[in-house]
């Protein structure tokens, strides 16, 4: 893998990295601190891919942008990869503030929004019965009805119409088609773009250069299996964009070498896997795997994705026969191997 560029642009700052497209990057005030996000010349405007947290500081940074780098010219269509907040948080004041036209994939676009129809509801008791399975005490469950619904807190309304795209389909932007590429696991129907007269592929968090994008089950789907929709993905982005493509991606900075990249991804979840298999010699709940899948601590902070990780993990042992899954009395499920450990190892 090679990095093309010196360092990312500064706050209020874009680099250009390709003809006609901008890098740019949003602060977030959290461990991840920072989102990129891109902007594609469009006739007289400007396409955007992806649209930072619906923050106050987000939206004073974009202003910045628009005066800035973006030249004061309008926004013509906002795009955005997937439904999580520091990717759409800001994609309804966008288009509301320019009239521009959201694209989305089917699913995304749905699930955001029945996410936000969430905020400020009660937490479903499926949801306390889902981590109490996992191996939450009673206090983490009362941190998770009393944090339910915080979903809107950081997205604006979004539009209650948008543009569909799919997989396979080329949108125009200036002139150029850029290529659909959908994967599955980290989102339900996640959107990359490949620009391929010059290969250069938006990858969104599919395809981040230094860390592994979140995998995770949540109460809404228990039995999902994310980590296999995630391999299969990343192993058809194998063989669908081309070794030297330059990788524009959510977080971290654009490198080459996606190949090399997505092998590692893939090695790095099965390594995990056999290390997870070889734990569950005596049985395990969810939450005591941690140490398996994680390098740091868990804590308060991030228990929610530690734990629909292991819990995507475990999943996929099950789908595979390499697992079984017992839940006792008190509704906690207990995780052991169906092999030997020697056989796992």
């Amino acid at each position: 893998m090679t990095y093309p560029f010196a360092g990312p642009p500064a706050s209020g700052e874009g680099v250009q990295v390709a003809p006609d497209l901008l890098w740019m990057r949003l602060a977030m005030p959290m461990a991840l601190d920072h989102i990129n996000v891109y902007a594609v010349r469009d006739g007289e405007g400007w396409a955007l891919i992806d649209t930072g947290l619906g923050l106050s500081s987000s939206r004073d940074e974009w202003e910045v942008l628009l005066a800035g780098p973006l030249e004061g010219r309008t926004v013509t269509q906002v795009i955005c990869t997937h439904m999580h907040p520091d990717h759409i948080g800001l994609a309804g004041w966008l288009c509301e503030r320019f009239d521009a036209p959201l694209l989305m994939t089917r699913l995304e676009y749905v699930t955001a929004r029945m996410l936000l129809a969430d905020t400020g509801q009660p937490a479903p008791e499926s949801g306390a019965r889902f981590y109490r399975a996992a191996g939450w005490d009673e206090e983490q469950i009362a941190r998770y009805r009393r944090d339910f619904g915080q979903f809107g807190k950081a997205v604006s309304p979004l539009p209650t119409g948008y543009r569909r795209i799919r997989d396979g389909d080329r949108i125009a932007i200036g002139g150029q088609h850029w290529r659909v590429v959908v994967g599955e696991g980290h989102s339900p129907e996640h959107a990359c773009l490949w620009r391929e007269a010059d290969d250069v592929v938006l990858g969104g968090d599919q395809i981040l250069p230094r860390i592994s994008s979140n995998v995770s089950v949540w109460p809404t789907e228990p039995d999902a299996d994310p980590l296999g929709d995630w391999l299969d993905s990343l192993e058809r982005m194998k063989t669908i964009l081309p070794e030297g493509a330059l990788i524009l991606p959510s977080h971290g900075e654009p490198f080459r070498g996606v190949g090399t990249r997505l092998d590692a991804l893939i090695r790095g979840h099965h390594v995990s896997l056999k290390r997870l298999e070889r734990s569950l010699s005596t049985p395990k709940r969810a939450v005591d795997v941690f140490g398996s899948l994680f390098a740091r601590p868990v804590g308060d902070g991030v228990r929610g994705m530690a734990t629909g990780e292991s819990i995507a993990h475990l999943n996929y042992l099950l789908r595979q026969g390499r697992a079984t899954r017992t839940r006792d009395a008190d509704g906690v499920d207990w995780w052991t191997a169906t092999y030997k450990t020697e056989e796992a190892a």
